[in-house]
């Protein structure tokens, strides 16, 4: 059953339109993630969700619930802002009991509920800690355990990692995801990071222009695109007009591919460009133009009937390649992927 639902949500800020009539629906325990560029209408969607923005249009409703116009108090959602908001003159301990304190718990409650909390996101031993004596890492585990202590029933996320470094990122986001998967929690991030929303997510939601673009799961996004926008902000895809796909793979109208379909544009992977022939592949020779190194993969530009690709190889499968140098590329067409308007 949908545990969330939103309905022909509109935002406007004076005369600037944020969101356009925004239909998104999440089920129980769903780790949803809203991606997108800045500016695209994310964060104010999940501050709709949380009621500290008021939507223009649209209707709200959590737990079968309508809260469109319920006060951010009485929504029972808990959120992790970018900034942790910690209170710099309470420990740790006394961070993450002030909303069981404003609900007057009785006090051994409480601390049975602090300590379960601390436990749980990794904090033991650092309860009488003030935030001035933490790492960021950990700075970011207190402003979580305040949120989830309270056990609402929707957490939001608002780009919590951005802040920390590459290494704490990668070991908090997975550490996020075991804590939400154990409490089977509903929750909701937002970020513009688009290794981060893979890792985590049951569902994305990519927005563009206040617009969903595409939704699906992480491997239905990456591998699908519908879009130019969600091809050139998921993974990297080469995008080449119907032209120059002709010009490149002039044997891919044999195939039908181009004859069947109508799009102007095309995707392909960088990572389904092969240096060693197969049985369905359509050769590709270019010259190479330019050579990266990005962590554990090689990504080679070369030059093709004027057009500029990418190819991403392991280190270990790749053979070395000069820059000035020809070479041959294969691609199996069903890798070429039509792509249609850019608004879903």
């Amino acid at each position: 059953m949908t545990y969330v639902t939103i309905e022909q949500c509109s935002k406007s800020f004076g005369k600037q339109a944020v969101l356009h009539h925004l239909d998104l629906s999440f089920e129980q325990g769903e780790f949803i993630t809203l991606l997108g560029p800045s500016g695209c209408g994310k964060s104010t969607l999940l501050r709709i969700i949380a009621g500290l923005t008021t939507q223009d249009s649209g209707k709200l409703y959590i737990d079968g619930k309508e809260v469109t116009h319920t006060a951010p108090r009485d929504r029972q959602v808990g959120m992790v802002f970018q900034s942790y908001a910690l209170f710099p003159n309470l420990t740790v301990t006394d961070n993450i009991a002030f909303g069981l304190k404003m609900k007057r718990l009785e006090s051994k409650k409480i601390e049975r509920e602090v300590a379960a909390i601390i436990e749980l996101v990794g904090l033991p031993g650092k309860e009488k800690a003030f935030p001035r004596e933490l790492s960021g890492g950990q700075q970011q585990r207190v402003a979580l355990a305040r949120s989830l202590v309270t056990k609402p029933k929707l957490l939001l996320l608002d780009e919590p990692l951005s802040a920390l470094d590459a290494q704490i990122r990668k070991h908090l986001r997975k550490q996020l995801r075991d804590i939400q998967r154990s409490l089977n929690m509903t929750t909701v991030l937002v970020t513009h990071d688009q290794e981060e929303a893979m890792s985590v997510s049951d569902r994305i939601y990519l927005m563009n222009g206040g617009r969903i673009e595409q939704a699906g799961t992480p491997h239905d996004i990456y591998t699908r695109p519908r879009s130019p926008f969600v091809a050139r902000f998921i993974g990297n895809y080469n995008v080449v007009s119907r032209e120059e796909l002709r010009r490149m793979l002039p044997s891919l109208a044999d195939t039908g591919s181009l004859v069947e379909s109508t799009a102007s544009l095309y995707a392909i992977r960088p990572e389904t460009l092969s240096e060693v022939p197969f049985e369905q592949g359509i050769a590709l020779t270019g010259k190479v133009d330019h050579l990266s190194m990005l962590g554990n993969i090689t990504r080679c530009e070369f030059i093709t009937e004027g057009c500029r690709l990418y190819a991403d190889h392991l280190h270990r499968t790749f053979e070395h390649a000069m820059i000035g140098e020809t070479k041959t590329w294969y691609i199996d067409p069903k890798d070429v992927i039509p792509l249609y308007d850019d608004a879903a």
